[in-house]
């Protein structure tokens, strides 16, 4: 069993990478994109592109925040989520970057809806729509995690004894 854990181990560690990987890519893209923009001049064209950037800079932080997590949960902490306070940890993290980086995207939808054409301003306005109905999902999660958490609370001290070894 202790076999079939470290490969589990190793499997995320090569998905975190790939992800990693991934950020760094579209990093470069979002790079290349800005250095167009301002060879281009600095005019509206420009500042579109700018905005796109910072879209594809939100997708990096993403990944590199999901590969972090990873990384932190399955590798170095070998922390397999099941208890509650694991389960509210981790998806806490995860929906931290997620809500952010849609409400990023929802932003940049909007401006280029207002720029170009006002007929997507619906379609980035459903996007900052279900911004809030996953802050408020995540909201309600919480609360009912936490009446489970205190039927456990051996899992909550476990957790945070866990910390140490990400310090």
């Amino acid at each position: 069993m202790k076999l079939l854990l470290r490969l589990f181990a190793l499997v995320h560690f090569i998905i975190a990478l790939l992800l990693l990987v991934a950020a760094l890519i579209v990093i470069g893209i979002a790079l290349n994109i800005s250095w167009n923009a301002f060879g281009n001049g600095l005019g509206a064209d420009a500042a579109q592109s700018i905005i796109e950037a910072i879209g594809l800079i939100a997708v990096a932080i993403v990944a590199v925040q999901i590969a972090q997590t990873v990384i932190e949960e399955e590798v170095i902490r070998e922390a397999h989520v099941s208890a509650p306070t694991r389960v509210r940890r981790f998806l806490s993290r995860f929906m931290v970057v997620l809500v952010v980086a849609i409400a990023i995207e929802g932003l940049v939808a909007t401006f280029k809806a207002i720029h170009e054409d006002m007929s997507l301003l619906p379609y980035a306005s459903a996007v900052l729509l279900a911004v809030g109905v996953l802050i408020a999902g995540w909201g309600v999660f919480i609360k009912l995690n936490t009446a489970a958490e205190e039927l456990e609370p051996e899992a909550m001290m476990e957790a945070k004894g866990e910390d140490n070894k990400v310090g």
